[in-house]
């Protein structure tokens, strides 16, 4: 057998799985849509929250979802704060940008936000989220004190682990979930009442592409899903990634948690991961999606993917439903968000926005979802022709 022809075996047999346990997908129309709004903007000066506001304007205002309420925000930190490309700072490449962090934080606050709280399970640590911002030269009282108005309390908390909380959260996955039938959390994903996910703008090695659905794949601790978390109870801190669960299935999670649902399906990341962040974005809806598309790296989610580059494709792009936000934000990447496994980005992997499709989180097919401000032909950046 030839390489090519291996290669496209292995990247066939889990569709060929999927499709003999499954069967056909439901029809795309069955699932909700909503506007997605996109915005202009050249960098993270000054033009920033004007740009912010006007998206949030579009969707219909902050107030209507904050006022009252405590907010939870879920930001990109992926890998450890001393990654870098080259000499760019984190936040230019594969880190969601303090910046719009807290031009979010402080127009929430002023529609009447009670309480923001800055959510991140950073890799393989049980320390704060603050230090592990100051590893990467971040000063996290900038985003702390970000606020408006005092009577806005804001906080962080690293969700790798039990963190503040007594106990953690069972989320149960809608329609017996795909990968999980449930997921075990910390309580910072229950006790809030907005949730909203600030990703970045990127490839993903694994994935294909990581945005507001791909960012929860943070959301699971690593005391439960991690590669050395406990057999029958979760380790106090998190000890590696999520390989060993999430990616390659060759263990189960801690037994707190439910075991996966089909042991006998392949044991591959480009199969697993979009499953799994389409299970945990069906039992923890996200209400606002935030994309930071104004400089971000092409090629893969972080430096230590091969190949990767600096982009600026000048964007933010925003919605209350992950999935549509997701869809427009492949289309401003040069993807086709209904293409399948072989099909750039999604060569070696499925789609994910399928499977949030197949959950009714929300549309990927563009034909049906309204967007607002600059049309996505206009503010294209195609991520492969800027690889070369």
């Amino acid at each position: 057998m030839k390489r090519r022809d291996f290669a496209a075996a292995i990247a066939a047999s889990p569709l060929a799985w999927a499709q003999s346990r499954t069967g056909p997908a439901p029809t795309p129309g069955a699932a909700p849509t909503s506007p997605v709004a996109i915005a202009r903007c050249p960098d993270y000066g000054s033009a920033l929250t004007p740009a912010l506001r006007t998206l949030m304007d579009q969707l219909g205002g902050l107030s209507r979802l904050v006022r009252g309420k405590t907010v939870a925000l879920k930001v990109n930190l992926t890998g450890a704060g001393n990654q870098r490309l080259g000499h760019s700072p984190l936040e230019h490449t594969h880190w969601t940008h303090p910046a719009v962090i807290g031009s979010l934080i402080r127009l929430m606050a002023d529609a009447g936000a009670r309480r923001i709280r800055i959510l991140e399970s950073p890799w393989q640590t049980a320390n704060t989220v603050e230090e592990v911002m100051l590893e990467a030269g971040w000063e996290p009282r900038h985003l702390l004190n970000a606020a408006s108005h005092a009577s806005t309390r804001i906080e962080m908390e690293n969700t790798n682990y039990l963190g503040q909380g007594k106990s953690y959260h069972k989320f149960t996955t809608p329609n017996g979930g795909l990968m999980f039938p449930a997921y075990y959390l910390n309580h910072s994903y229950a006790d809030c009442d907005v949730f909203v996910s600030i990703a970045k703008l990127k490839e993903h090695a694994t994935a294909g592409i990581t945005m507001s659905l791909k960012n929860c794949f943070g959301i699971t601790p690593c005391t439960i899903y991690g590669d050395g978390a406990g057999v029958d109870e979760p380790s106090p801190v998190p000890k590696g990634g999520r390989g060993a669960v999430c990616h390659g299935g060759q263990r189960q999670p801690s037994r707190i948690a439910p075991g996966e649902l089909h042991p006998g399906s392949p044991r591959q990341g480009g199969y697993r991961v979009p499953r799994i962040v389409a299970d945990l974005c069906a039992a923890r809806p996200i209400h606002l999606a935030l994309i930071d598309g104004i400089y971000s790296m092409t090629g893969g989610e972080g430096p230590w993917n091969r190949g990767v580059g600096l982009i600026k494709p000048g964007v933010l792009i925003a919605g209350a439903n992950p999935a549509t936000t997701d869809a427009v934000g492949a289309a401003l990447m040069g993807f086709d968000p209904m293409a399948s496994r072989g099909t750039a980005p999604f060569e070696t992997c499925d789609n994910t926005l399928e499977f949030a499709e197949q959950h009714g989180i929300g549309t990927r097919d563009l034909s049906r979802i309204e967007v607002i401000g600059v049309p996505i032909a206009e503010a294209r950046t195609p991520y492969r022709k800027a690889r070369g």
